[in-house]
């Protein structure tokens, strides 16, 4: 039995790599298999977040703080006009602060900063497009993100570790009945990849938090026209989100007989 567990042992740790997160005292001393299962899935992104920073910086402070607030005020009309999700619109309190730069290698004070972040999320390209075209950046109204999401996420991911549950179960049963063992029963399960010292470091499993967020990208495209010529508009492209979940799950095993 010492050798098949052993045997057992050499096939599986061929596709591992070490992670973030020990998990060695989690390891039994029993035959056992550990097995890896995972779900995933692409979708297309269906709201559209923007993030704004808002500044000006001013000798007077509170000149500085009332032009703040009005570009708040007409960007939260813009959001409002524009159909921001409901409950996406965020404002942040004001950030106030002193305001330097340095001329002749020294600090030189050159006001007060004052500056607000202001978030929606919009159901469209297109209504986010709108906004940027109304919107009408500067060095004190500045795009500082644009993020796509899926609305459904919490209940995909759900569904996505449901499948991979059910994978490290069906792993199980084929390795076990390939090595002519039968599975005892479930001994730990976990969405983090246990760490290993066994000094094997061949293959990979995914690290804690890969979930294919390289998929997820809004890009901008456009071009500039000279001054007597009319710019081109710019266009917003979303690209799909995949969203990945891993199942690591440890089951006992014993001989067939």
């Amino acid at each position: 039995m010492k050798l098949l567990s052993a045997l057992l042992w050499s096939s599986l740790l061929a596709t591992m790599a070490p992670s973030a997160w020990a998990q060695a005292n989690t390891i039994p001393s029993q035959p056992h298999l550990l097995v890896k299962g995972q779900g995933s899935r692409t979708v297309m992104p269906d709201r559209f977040g923007l993030q704004l920073n808002i500044e000006e910086t001013d000798m007077d402070a509170d000149a500085a703080r009332r032009r703040v607030q009005d570009n708040v005020a007409r960007v939260l009309a813009l959001f409002k006009q524009h159909k921001a999700v409901d409950g996406s619109v965020r404002a942040d309190n004001l950030r106030i602060g002193p305001a330097t730069r340095y001329e002749q290698n020294r600090q030189v004070f050159i006001g007060t900063r004052v500056s607000r972040q202001l978030r929606a999320s919009f159901a469209s390209v297109k209504a986010m497009q709108d906004v940027l075209g109304a919107l009408k950046a500067n060095e004190n109204v500045q795009v500082s993100s644009l993020a796509p999401t899926y609305s459904g996420e919490v209940a995909l991911r759900r569904e996505l570790k449901g499948e991979a549950a059910a994978q490290t179960r069906e792993s199980a049963q084929g390795l076990a009945k390939a090595y002519g063992t039968r599975v005892r029963g479930l001994y730990s399960i976990s969405d983090v990849a246990p760490d290993f010292a066994y000094g094997i470091r061949a293959g990979q499993w995914p690290q804690q938090g890969e979930d294919g967020g390289d998929l997820d990208r809004i890009s901008v495209t456009g071009s500039y026209a000279p001054a007597s010529a009319p710019a081109e508009p710019e266009s917003i492209e979303a690209g799909p989100i995949t969203y990945t979940e891993n199942v690591y799950a440890i089951f006992l095993i014993s001989d067939g007989t």
